[in-house]
């Protein structure tokens, strides 16, 4: 029997009250907007309850349309898409609470890559009312010819941790889906939820589409959480530090602190780090073996679900992870973050800080541990970014025509198309709303025909178009297209097994490429040694003694943020003018400080500090832009290739977060105008084509563009390709359209994914225009400088063994630090 608007919102006011709860405002406002048949976002800070105001809504909108008091469960109605499988099982048991109490007669089950087989065919009879999975699987449905049938009484689509998907492809990918959706039903509700997000209005923007955004409400949750953030100070600060020179030299202190805490996550920023920091606990406190434990992306599924249980139940003292615990776990036991190095963004803090006191009013608690003793400042700015709302934004990704390419077949295969009102359903994403007709023919010409290139080969005429209808007529195209589909795409990556035993995780096929039979590492908190690799599994066995080789991961490089650089920028000009800080990190950092102000300056904001020097190794230019990693590596590329164009000399690069060096064997300018030149705007494409090698790097990308675009396939499951013979078919497609097909557009986008993921292309060019208007400071220091040596031994360490660079840093630092004894402050 249905129920008034108000009566069902009064029965899930009553829900709340027998838990001894009281809904927020927020959760409120977006009930009574679902009720009204509105769409929208909803922002709060990590555990508020965004889950339950979305999901609220929706069960009083089943009271009050006869879902409730069924005698049988009711065909599907919500979607809910998370962006990570491991997040699925707490959805559904989240979703699943309220639905008896309330008599809302539904079933909740997830799809995903994780889901049997048995219930992946109960699934093809029957959807369950709520369905949580991820965009893949939902373009895996779109792919069956009774999708639409399927689909027809959806209600709506919950778009979980929106700010993890906006700006990926696989954001793009779910626009698509949800386009799809909206053509079965125009009446479907999308809403997203979010966090940790400064381009709100765009974000919903991008999630609802150009037609739908315009009603959207945007729904702010309550006041932000409250975040404390500490940082452990070492005893004694180098004057002269380096990327990494702490090392584990906290250890001790970290261990205290968990010692005092009950659950502590303790999260580091890459996979070999995670492995190194785990080892290390261990080695330390080996009473807590079974206590600790370890958590990564690169771990087997099993393993990591155990760890997640474990941490359910309240019977982990630690967990060392990496962002594969960032979203959405919900863990009451966890009163304790760490986060082992600069989170380099104000986001990812905010993120991991919500994973402790995950519920509503509880305070999340964060300890800082630097790796090097600059990170200090990195820590302090992010703690005053955080309280101002300094929050980085995501900027969308506009006409990725590869997931376009592989939508065109999804949509072929999902019971075909007609190709005016597929485009018109396309473009109701905003990722494509500005598609022009040319690449909507282009797009249209390569599934059909495999473009001018490949028009020759029957395997790339995917679509086949008759009586103005577009279809998949091969059974073989179809598996292929099933197995492939998606957007997630990473180096080849080989299991590793225990010889007769379980499987502990994966590892990049170019590290286990280096090692023989009986060479040892570690990986998943073991130490173990290479038995023999037989096909794409590399077999392995306890071993005997220790080693500190541990596998280095891809995508480790995470870029100091804008918002967190203009922070750290602040905080350097409050140094000089003020002895006191109000922040410790700065306090303890001060010699540091006094020393480079002393012998040349600190960045302020609104100004370029570059040190010229001359050594026995040539005339350097240290440049303090303060743009990160990414943007360092295309500005230092740039102004060497301007600087050989002056003048015939050879140029070296070293670059970090705060800036770069330039060595070469020819004098540096000595004048602020011959800078500003060296870094103008003007041809800045063409510049960086010229200088960085993009065409290398753009072919390089272009492996990812046609593993998405299905030029290339990764194999079938248990027998994948290797990453050579991946990279040797990619390559062989970029040179056919290179010579062929210049003109075709997967080359185009190639070269732009280089220029924006690679070079942080937007931010690049922002940052020269900057220069343009600023004063710059050129000093002439008699040493090096603590900025510059850290960029010194960077440097160092690409050109020479580890024992002769230690060897050599060390002399270094002797002879900076009778200098700074002597300097007088």
């Amino acid at each position: 029997m249905s129920v008034t608007s108000s009566d069902s919102l009064s029965r899930i006011e009553a829900w709340f009250a027998e838990r001894a709860w009281s809904p927020f405002e927020f959760q409120r406002e977006t009930w009574r907007a679902q009720m009204d048949g509105m769409s929208g976002l909803v922002h709060a800070p990590t555990g508020l309850g965004k889950t339950y105001a979305v999901w609220m809504g929706l069960l009083a909108r089943a009271l009050r349309e006869e879902d409730a008091d069924r005698t049988i469960p009711a065909p599907l109605r919500v979607l809910w898409l998370t962006p990570l499988r491991a997040l699925a099982n707490d959805t559904v048991n989240a979703l699943a609470a309220p639905l008896e109490p309330l008599g809302v007669n539904w079933t909740v089950e997830k799809r995903t890559g994780d889901t049997t087989a048995s219930a992946r065919k109960r699934q093809r009879e029957r959807l369950p009312s709520a369905l949580v999975t991820t965009p893949e699987s939902l373009s895996l449905l779109i792919s069956y010819a009774d999708h639409a049938e399927r689909f027809k009484g959806i209600r709506a689509v919950i778009v979980d941790e929106w700010h993890e998907l906006l700006g990926t492809k696989r954001g793009v990918q779910a626009e698509l889906g949800l386009a799809r959706l909206r053509a079965i039903n125009p009446d479907l509700q999308i809403w997203g939820l979010s966090a940790t997000l400064g381009n709100l209005e765009e974000a919903m923007h991008t999630l609802l589409g150009p037609t739908l955004a315009p009603r959207g409400r945007l729904i702010h949750g309550a006041e932000p959480k409250r975040i404390e953030i500490e940082t452990l100070i070492p005893e004694r600060i180098e004057r002269f530090p380096w990327s990494g020179h702490l090392g584990t030299r906290l250890l001790q202190p970290v261990i205290e602190r968990i010692e005092r805490a009950k659950t502590t996550l303790l999260f580091t920023n890459t996979r070999s780090h995670t492995e190194i920091w785990f080892a290390s606990i261990l080695r330390a406190r080996p009473d807590w073996i079974g206590e600790v434990a370890l958590h990564h992306g690169s771990l087997d599924r099993e393993l990591r679900s155990e760890v997640e249980s474990m941490i359910d139940l309240g019977r982990m003292r630690c967990v060392v992870c990496t962002s594969s615990l960032d979203l959405g776990v919900d863990f009451s036991p966890v009163d304790q973050i760490i986060q082992v190095g600069s989170p380099k963004g104000v986001a990812r803090l905010m993120q991991r800080a919500g994973r402790s006191g995950h519920q509503p009013g509880a305070v999340s608690r964060i300890i800082g541990v630097p790796t090097n003793a600059l990170e200090l400042v990195e820590f302090a700015a992010a703690r005053t970014a955080m309280e101002s709302r300094l929050i980085e934004q995501r900027e969308p990704i506009r006409k990725p025509l590869d997931v376009l390419v592989q939508h065109l077949v999804t949509l072929a295969l999902g019971g075909g198309f007609e190709r005016e009102p597929a485009r018109q359903e396309i473009m109701r994403a905003a990722a494509y709303a500005e598609l022009s007709d040319a690449e909507w023919q282009w797009a249209m010409d390569f599934v059909t025909r495999g473009g001018q290139a490949l028009d020759a080969y029957p395997d790339f005429k995917r679509v086949v178009e008759r009586d103005g209808r577009c279809f998949v007529d091969s059974q073989k195209i179809a598996r292929r297209h099933r197995m492939a589909v998606g957007t997630i795409t990473s180096e080849s990556a080989m299991l590793v097994r225990m010889v007769g035993g379980r499987t502990l995780g994966s590892i990049e096929e170019s590290f286990i490429a280096r090692l023989r039979p009986g060479n040892q590492f570690m990986f998943a908190g073991r130490m173990v040694e290479l038995v023999r690799v037989r096909e794409m599994t590399a077999q392995v066995k306890r071993a005997t003694k220790r080693t500190n080789l541990v596998p280095r991961w891809g995508g480790g490089r995470m870029p100091l943020s804008s918002e967190l650089a203009g922070e750290v920028r602040r905080h350097l000009a409050l140094a000089q003018e003020e002895r006191e800080s109000a922040h410790p990190e700065i306090d303890a950092v001060r010699p540091i400080l006094d020393v480079q102000a002393a012998w040349s300056r600190l960045p302020r904001p609104g100004e370029l500090v570059i040190e010229r020097l001359k050594t026995r190794e040539g005339h350097h230019a240290f440049v303090y832009t303060l743009e990160g990693r990414l943007v360092h590596e295309g500005l230092a590329a740039l102004a060497a290739h301007r600087l050989t164009r002056l003048q015939p000399c050879s140029v070296i690069c070293a670059m970090n977060d705060w800036g770069f060096e330039l060595l070469s064997n020819q004098p540096m300018p000595v004048d602020a105008d011959s800078w500003r030149q060296l870094f103008s705007p003007d041809h800045l494409a063409d510049d960086l084509v010229a200088c960085l090698n993009t065409s290398e790097m753009a072919r390089r990308q272009f492996r990812e563009i046609a593993r998405v675009a299905g030029l290339i396939f990764a194999g079938y499951p248990g027998q994948p390709k290797s990453n050579r013979h991946l990279q040797a078919s990619s390559e062989l497609f970029y040179e056919v359209f290179t010579e062929f097909d210049p003109t075709n557009l997967l080359l185009e986008q190639s070269r732009r994914e280089v220029l924006e993921r690679q070079l942080e292309g937007t931010r690049l060019r922002r940052a020269l225009e900057t220069i343009r208007e600023i004063e710059i400071h050129l000093t002439e220091p008699p040493r090096l400088t603590p900025l510059a040596f850290s960029l010194w031994t960077d440097r160092l360490r690409d050109q020479i063994s580890s024992e002769s660079w230690s060897d050599r840093v060390q002399r270094m630092i002797v002879r900076l630090e009778k200098a700074a004894g002597e300097t007088r402050f």
